[in-house]
């Protein structure tokens, strides 16, 4: 839940202190040593989730822009908006 979340410290805080009160929940010490954890692996563990949760191609970069057209044959398509967009894929992890 804390990962999937990813739960900043008052989030944590909060979750950890509902899972104490929680009947069969876990200890204050418990809670000590995930809060510890979750604080000096966090962003481990959220680039690790990361990549799980990508199966092929990412996108690594993208550019747009709006072009007017001014010069045409027929007046009527004057000033016609056309959106351009430019996706570069890449392979996960790479």
């Amino acid at each position: 839940s804390i990962a999937s979340a990813d739960m900043d410290l008052n989030q944590l805080e909060a979750f950890l202190t509902a899972q104490t009160k929680k009947q069969g929940g876990i200890t204050s010490d418990q809670a000590a040593v995930i809060a510890k954890f979750w604080k000096n692996h966090r962003a481990e563990i959220h680039e690790s989730l990361i990549s799980q949760s990508c199966w092929d191609n990412v996108l690594k970069n993208m550019n747009w822009r709006v072009d007017l057209q001014s010069q045409l044959r027929h007046t009527d398509q004057i000033n016609t908006p056309v959106a351009i967009v430019e996706m570069e894929l890449g392979k996960n992890g790479q």
